[in-house]
């Protein structure tokens, strides 16, 4: 009797509030945390969809769906016939994208204007999880529906502007994680007088920066040849002297007078990072001499590429993977310590403190408490756009960012990706030069 009453307890829980998800399992937490790691579970069970359909047994059973292995649309006002016998796998992860971009959406519309937990639609934002599962299955179904033709197509421009603004956004947490580790060390080294954290920021400093002149030594072998391959040199070298740019202006005496935490650690995780984005761009080059990963596939589901086709990832897509988990849960835990960041990312963790004391005290230990009564801890509408755009952001990391050519009997690797990735490196290189000359150009603000 008791097992079926806790089994009752645990169904009632589902259809609750995030309060009783906990059931006496964990230690005491807020209740706006519980809910965004519920958010994010919801991203990473579609991420997980996305990538069993991407593996080629599964793919090949695709077809069996109804209306989905032989699609009609119209594309440019021709009536087509589309053979999707071929990448089905692609196909599928961009349905389960929309599905999940059109559930973030939803609850981003519907959130607007939330200022604290007594507004009604708190309680669908923190409660109603069976109900929110069932949505986005009824959606990622649905989906399946959506008739071929025009929409991989379409859909492909929605992924590479959301999954841009994404990559801005992780630009910004990196930024901010920088700044926060090396005050936490420069602290610790204070504090206690220890030489050990200043060697300890030297070597990782070293490391960073030894791996990322490694990775530009292999970028100029593989994807550059001593005759041609123009674009590539150019974006490689540009992109090592904007480092190069940074990595001095971070160390310079004005500079460190106006922020004295600023340093080469910081400056040495933006250009590995930074580098990485230009690998991942060079894998987009759409040409094979250039670029040794290059895959074209067509049609009959036959293959071109340097190896035989076994699944759609490769190293960047893997690391950019790790790189999405670690930053959506970053987006769910934590907020910054620096006041900036958080109007940027619309997080007032100190704003929601004084409900959290009190609900802490009222809930007991093992319990989630409201710690929003006051206002909330983050903008319920931007949490949801940033899953939004995390979810495009995915959903063209695991297809590799290829797209139908014009006769949709092809899958390519457009210029569009590669020039996308660059700009978005440039654009993080800039916003990070700003954090360091910030302080100078506008010495009333208060930077701290």
């Amino acid at each position: 009797a008791s097992d079926v009453g806790m089994f009752l307890l645990q169904v009632s829980c589902l259809c609750g509030s995030a309060p009783c998800l906990l059931c006496g399992c964990c230690p005491s937490t807020k209740n706006s945390t519980i809910s965004r790691l519920l958010f994010t579970f919801f991203l990473f069970l579609g991420t997980l969809v996305s990538i069993i359909m991407i593996i080629p047994g599964v793919e090949k059973e695709l077809h069996k769906l109804p209306g989905f292995c032989e699609g009609s649309g119209s594309v440019l006002g021709v009536q087509t016939h589309v053979d999707c016998s071929s990448f089905l796998g692609h196909k599928a992860v961009y349905r389960v994208g929309f599905a999940m971009a059109a559930f973030f959406f939803l609850f981003a519309v519907i959130m607007v204007c939330v200022r604290s937990s007594k507004d009604p639609r708190a309680a669908v934002q923190n409660g109603f999880w069976f109900f929110k599962f069932l949505v986005l299955v009824g959606i990622m179904v649905g989906a399946f529906y959506i008739p071929d033709g025009a929409f991989t197509s379409v859909w492909f421009y929605f992924g590479v502007v959301g999954s841009f603004l994404f990559i801005l956004i992780q630009l910004v947490l990196l930024i901010d994680f920088a700044h926060s580790w090396s005050q936490l060390w420069l602290r610790n080294a204070g504090e206690s007088n220890a030489k050990g954290w200043y060697a300890a920021l030297c070597i990782v400093t070293f490391i960073f920066y030894a791996a990322s002149i490694a990775a530009v030594a292999l970028l100029y072998v593989y994807y550059t040849k001593p005759e041609g391959c123009t674009e590539g040199k150019v974006l490689i070298s540009i992109n090592l002297i904007l480092c190069l740019v940074v990595s001095a202006v971070s160390i310079l005496p004005k500079v460190q007078d106006a922020q004295p935490h600023s340093g080469l650690l910081q400056a040495s995780l933006i250009t590995l990072y930074t580098i990485y984005v230009t690998w991942s761009a060079l894998a987009n080059v759409p040409t094979q001499t250039c670029n040794p990963t290059l895959l074209v596939r067509n049609s009959t589901g036959s293959a071109t590429a340097s190896q035989p086709l076994t699944t759609w990832w490769d190293a960047p897509s893997i690391v950019g993977l790790v790189i999405f988990i670690l930053c959506t849960l970053f987006i769910s835990v934590r907020s910054s310590d620096h006041p900036q960041v958080n109007k940027l990312m619309l997080t007032e963790e100190s704003a929601a403190g004084a409900g959290g004391e009190a609900g802490a005290g009222e809930s007991g230990p093992h319990r989630a408490y409201d710690n929003e009564q006051d206002g909330v801890a983050y903008n319920y509408t931007f949490f949801h756009l940033c899953l939004l755009l995390a979810a495009l952001y995915i959903m063209m990391t695991l297809t590799n960012w290829y797209r139908p050519d014009e006769s949709l009997q092809v899958l390519t690797s457009p210029w569009t990706a590669v020039w996308v990735k660059i700009c978005s490196s440039w654009a993080g290189l800039l916003l990070y030069l700003w954090t360091l000359v910030a302080p100078l150009v506008l010495p009333d603000r208060d930077f701290s």
